[in-house]
């Protein structure tokens, strides 16, 4: 397959769909004025009143995504000790703290300057269009894009199928944040930014300032537990999920927002989050 080919086709595919969607609701918004008035805008809505940009080539995004393949056979290892002795049973509690024990902990110093250079260097290349893509993916990475893919999906469902996979991405990708979240604030590492802040003149640190902590990624936790829920309810277009969670990992470091290895654990942590959920059963009472 020519993956260039195939990535010029996919991205404005995700504005298609953002404008078919919210045209249809448009059809109906007459009937219902006022909850429409009422209703927060949507991630269709919001992305296509922000279409994307070009974004970044398959040679840009390359590594990482063999980075992030190569994390989902990690996780999927670890997980395989979850469900020996959990089964399918959910138990979201107990999971977020097993899930955030697996996470290795952060390179030592020498090493996190070493990617902190690395990420210094690649601001350098930085173009604008190259800024403009890594600013929206940053925008809509962490829920918006991967929404809109699942309402795309739910297009074509039954109506209780598609209410029960919209549910299930939502609280998959909130855990996915609740983990990082414990992670970020048990281990203290400033994002690449806050330590060489020309590297974002634009978040206006402030003197002193010690976060945010940017280990593990936010961004490729929730790119990694969405890619694996998506893959399973739509096989053949798994490679284009995968795609998309590497350009916006991709984004985070363009735009100094993580180094490697906040990419790596992040993705680590989304990955066993998208196999509790493949794999779990109906909530226990313990997890509610």
């Amino acid at each position: 397959m020519n993956r260039p080919r195939r990535l010029k086709w996919q991205y404005p595919a995700i504005a298609v769909v953002a404008a078919g969607a919210v045209s249809f609701g448009l059809m109906h918004a007459s009937a219902t004025p006022a909850a429409a008035a009422k209703k927060k805008p949507g991630a269709t809505e919001r992305i296509k009143n922000d279409p994307p940009p070009t974004l970044f080539t398959d040679a840009q995004v390359a590594s990482l995504a063999k980075q992030q393949a190569a994390q989902k056979h990690t996780a999927d290892a670890l997980f395989a000790r979850w469900k020996a002795a959990h089964g399918s049973t959910r138990d979201d509690k107990a999971f977020s703290a097993w899930a955030a024990q697996q996470v290795p902990a952060p390179p030592n110093k020498a090493d996190r300057t070493t990617e902190l250079h690395q990420v210094q260097e690649l601001a350098k290349t930085r173009t604008a269009a190259g800024k403009k893509a890594a600013t929206w993916l940053e925008t809509h990475g962490k829920g918006d894009i991967w929404k809109l893919y699942a309402h795309d999906r739910r297009e074509l469902l039954p109506q209780e199928q598609g209410a029960v996979e919209k549910t299930e991405l939502k609280t998959a990708l909130k855990l996915a944040k609740a983990i990082t979240e414990k992670v970020a604030a048990r281990d203290k590492q400033p994002a690449p930014y806050v330590l060489d802040p020309s590297l974002r003149p634009d978040k206006h640190l402030k003197a002193g300032q010690k976060g945010p902590y940017s280990y593990p990624s936010r961004h490729a936790a929730k790119a990694a537990a969405a890619v694996t829920l998506l893959g399973d309810w739509s096989p053949h277009r798994a490679e284009d999920y995968k795609a998309m969670a590497a350009q916006v990992v991709y984004s985070r470091l363009y735009m100094a927002g993580h180094v490697n290895s906040d990419i790596t654990a992040g993705t680590l942590v989304g990955d066993l989050v998208g196999d509790y959920f493949q794999n779990a059963a109906a909530p226990s009472a313990a997890s509610k």
